[in-house]
């Protein structure tokens, strides 16, 4: 497999989304036509807005992007009923090269597995005695199957039983003295064409009489056979060929393995190998929820590349990223954020800009390269730049926001002003969602001096949502700091009419000492005039953790 996420941060907002498939649009248009847009978090009413507004899909959902047993497992699996045959199990193994076949049950789910080590004590069985030498469980339609033969005469053919397997190549005599040794309703004679033995089987009453050579048999032999209730298969092979094959007719279900070891197909492949090490197995069974086997997985499976490569947008920081970001290649990443920690293997594209939207850099790129860009694309990159900027009445906006922005315009036929209303009255988080939801719908986690916090933002019309919910709004933000230990969790909630906000905060002591805003009430502040996370409200955040003395 060979794929690139072109993936914005976890919790995504508007410009996360648009630039993820804008960028993925202009990789496809440049080369890379495995790139594909993908989204590490749910959309909001917002978002949705916009897809609809510009008839465009969701991005992929991509929960984790660690290899998992599902990129390298074998779905083309080659698998046998149980009521399979040892020689058509051991002709297909062989076909197909196999050391180990999955069996399969009429529900899907997998019986257990058959070795070629298995089958091969079948011809040299592990008792070493003469009885094991000579059972056969097997039936008559399963020997005619194995050898190829011809029945001309039979009873009960379709019933499994144990047999004791004998070989017509002595005296009559003789012959006659060992078959006292065993129970007649039992015995298959195997023999040429010997008159005297083949008569001997039928006076005894054997349970079957196999002629071997592709020799026919005498009429008056065969209705003796038909009188005396003996069954009569002819083998088209040899003596012994055929007294191996009578030994294959077996069915694979009294030769399985039933104890292995399964995998579920988004396991992470790190933890599956771990788990396969410890094992003296080499093949394992893939299952789905319903335990239904939907791969096949062997120990050279995990040597397999994986070639799925990221590249991340609005966000370049590992603690933002999606899940498994550091297990797999990081080829470009495109921001406009501060440059968090952040190490890779090679060199890469490292895009970071100080403008106001990821959009407008993607935008960008294809006015710089030449590359077109579709009438919808610049409509969701409008969507972005609006959103990120509050329609360029944020600190972060830019001259080249403005310049990228009036491009989109013409390009869309959209009106900015118009979008950014229809935009920002699409719908409101404190109203559609409940308060644990809200306070992470564009929420990120950062760290600095080894202190990890969050910081989320919600853009409403007007505060009179958050002051009908203050109260669980407070309660979910202390609930969602103390169950992931950070030191201290934010909400910026933004009045985009008015440009003002109030900030949430909960947390350490020291930190809410060091905020110096009016404070409305316990926790809740007046931020007059900040509207932006990334340019006002991070840096002060960061000076505050600068002061703290803990």
């Amino acid at each position: 497999m060979s794929e690139v996420l072109v993936i914005g941060h976890r919790n995504p907002d508007t410009d996360a989304i648009c630039s993820a498939i804008g960028y993925a649009e202009f990789k496809r248009r440049t080369g890379m036509p495995e790139a594909v847009a993908a989204r590490c978090g749910d959309t909001n009413d917002r978002i949705n807005f916009v897809l609809r507004h510009f008839g465009m899909t969701p991005p992929r959902f991509v929960s984790d992007v660690s290899p998992k047993i599902s990129d390298v497992m074998r779905t083309d699996v080659i698998s046998v009923e149980p009521q399979t045959t040892v020689a058509q199990a051991l002709s297909i193994m062989d076909k197909g090269r196999l050391r180990v076949l999955p069996v399969l049950q009429p529900d899907g789910k997998c019986a257990g597995l058959v070795s070629m080590f298995k089958l091969s004590r079948v011809f040299v069985p592990s008792g070493g005695s003469e009885t094991d030498s000579r059972r056969l469980l097997t039936s008559l339609n399963g020997l005619v199957e194995t050898l190829g033969g011809k029945c001309l005469h039979g009873k009960r053919q379709g019933e499994e039983e144990e047999l004791t397997m004998v070989i017509g190549a002595m005296s009559d005599k003789a012959f006659a003295s060992r078959l006292e040794k065993y129970h007649a309703d039992r015995l298959v004679v195997i023999v040429g064409d010997r008159w005297d033995i083949q008569n001997l089987a039928i006076r005894e009453k054997a349970r079957c009489l196999i002629v071997t050579g592709g020799l026919s048999l005498e009429d008056r032999t065969l209705e003796a056979a038909k009188e005396a209730g003996v069954s009569v298969i002819l083998s088209p092979h040899d003596t012994a060929t055929t007294a191996n094959l009578c030994r294959t007719a077996m069915p694979v279900r009294h030769i399985l393995r039933t104890e292995y070891l399964t995998f579920p197909r988004d396991m992470r492949l790190e933890l599956a190998q771990r788990q396969a090490a410890e094992t003296s197995l080499h093949a394992f069974p893939v299952v789905d929820k319903e335990d239904r086997m939907v791969g096949f997985l062997s120990k050279s499976d995990f040597l397999k590349p994986i070639d799925r490569r990221l590249i991340l947008v609005d966000h370049n920081e590992l603690s933002q990223a999606v899940k498994g970001a550091d297990k797999v290649d990081v080829i470009e990443i495109i921001d406009h954020h501060r440059v968090g920690a952040f190490s890779t293997s090679q060199p890469i594209l490292f895009r970071n800009e100080p403008v106001g939207s990821t959009s407008t850099i993607v935008a960008d790129s294809f006015f710089r390269y030449g590359v077109e860009l579709p009438e919808k694309i610049a409509g969701l990159l409008l969507a972005g730049l609006v959103s990120d900027t509050l329609n360029l009445t944020s600190p972060t906006a830019t001259s080249r926001d403005a310049d990228v922005l009036k491009k989109l315009e013409e390009i869309s036929g959209v009106s900015a002003r118009d979008f950014t209303e229809k935009l920002f009255a699409s719908g409101s988080v404190l109203t559609s969602k409940a308060a644990d939801e809200a306070i992470t719908t564009d929420c990120k986690e950062y760290e600095e001096d080894g202190k990890k916090f969050s910081v989320a933002q919600i853009e409403e019309i007007g505060f009179d949502q958050f002051e009908k919910r203050k109260s669980e709004v407070k309660d979910a933000l202390e609930k969602y700091r103390a169950e992931n230990g950070y030191y201290f969790s934010s909400l910026l909630v933004t009045d985009v009419v008015r440009q003002n906000s109030l900030l949430v905060l909960t947390g350490a002591e020291s930190m809410l000492a060091q905020v110096k805003y009016p404070e409305l009430e316990p926790g809740v502040y007046d931020f007059h005039g900040v509207v932006s996370r990334k340019k006002q409200l991070m840096p002060f955040l960061s000076r505050c953790l600068e002061n703290v003395s803990d």
